[in-house]
C-alpha cells in the first residue's frame, strides 16, 4: 500500500488514525437525529477519503507544484496527503479554517506525521482569508460550505498560476449539496482558459486546470 505511493509510515500511521475515527463517526452519525447531525456537525471528521487524498497527492507531485492552497482543512486530514506532496515537491500548504480548535488538532496530527513545517494555517472566514492572499497558487483544493464555492471561486480565479489545478469535493455526494455542486461546476466552465472535469472518486470531484 506505501509502496505504490512512497509515503512514509509516520504518514500512513496518521492517517489510518483519521480514517479509524471516520469509521466510528460514520457509525455514531447513523443514530443520530437530523436535528442531532446539523447541531453537531462540527464535531465529526467528514474527510475526503482516502481515494480522493491519493488523486490529490499525486496530482501535487505530478504537476510538480509548490504553492498549494486548502481552503477548509477541518481537523486536518487532507492536509496531511497536501502536506506529504508539499514535503516532496519543496512546497508549502496554506490552509484556511473558521475553526482554531479543528487547526489545533490538525496542527497534532501533522506534527505526528513530521509535516508541521510544510503548513501555514490561517484561522478566520475563508473568503477574507482568499481575499488577503496575494497568490500565484499552483494547486487548490476547495472543501468549505458548498454555498462558499462559487464565490470562493470568484476570489481564487484571478490568483491562479498558469497551470494550476483546482478540486471542488463533494461534487456527487451528499445529495443535499448537489444544487451548489452544480452551480460550482457551471461558474467553472464559463471562466475562461479552464478545462474541468467531473471524477466519480470519494464523494465526488471537479478537477479544473486553468491553462
Amino acid at each position: 500500500m506505501s509502496g505504490a505511493t512512497k509515503i512514509d509510515p509516520a504518514v500512513w500511521q496518521v492517517l489510518e488514525d483519521y480514517e479509524a475515527r471516520a469509521e466510528r463517526e460514520e457509525q455514531l452519525w447513523s443514530t443520530l437525529t437530523e436535528e442531532e447531525t446539523r447541531r453537531r456537525l462540527d464535531e465529526f471528521l467528514l474527510p475526503v477519503g482516502r481515494a480522493a487524498g491519493t488523486l490529490m497527492n499525486l496530482i501535487v507531485k505530478g504537476a510538480n507544484a509548490r504553492r498549494i492552497l486548502e481552503v477548509g482543512s477541518s481537523y486536518g486530514y487532507s492536509t496531511i496527503w497536501l502536506a506529504e506532496a508539499a514535503r516532496a515537491t519543496g512546497g508549502k500548504v496554506i490552509s484556511l479554517e473558521l475553526r482554531a480548535a479543528k487547526v489545533e488538532y490538525a496542527r497534532t496530527q501533522l506534527a505526528r506525521a513530521q509535516l508541521e513545517n510544510f503548513v501555514d494555517f490561517r484561522i478566520g472566514d475563508a473568503l477574507d482569508s482568499i481575499a488577503q492572499l496575494p497568490g500565484p497558487f499552483d494547486f487548490v483544493l476547495l472543501d468549505i460550505w458548498k454555498d462558499m464555492y462559487v464565490p470562493a471561486f470568484e476570489r481564487l480565479y484571478p490568483k491562479l498560476a498558469r497551470g494550476a489545478i483546482v478540486v471542488a469535493d463533494n461534487m456527487l455526494q451528499p445529495e443535499s449539496a448537489r444544487a451548489h455542486a452544480r452551480a460550482y461546476r457551471e461558474r467553472v466552465k464559463q471562466a475562461a482558459d479552464m478545462t474541468s472535469v467531473l471524477l466519480a472518486v470519494g464523494n465526488g470531484l471537479e478537477v479544473s486546470r486553468y491553462c
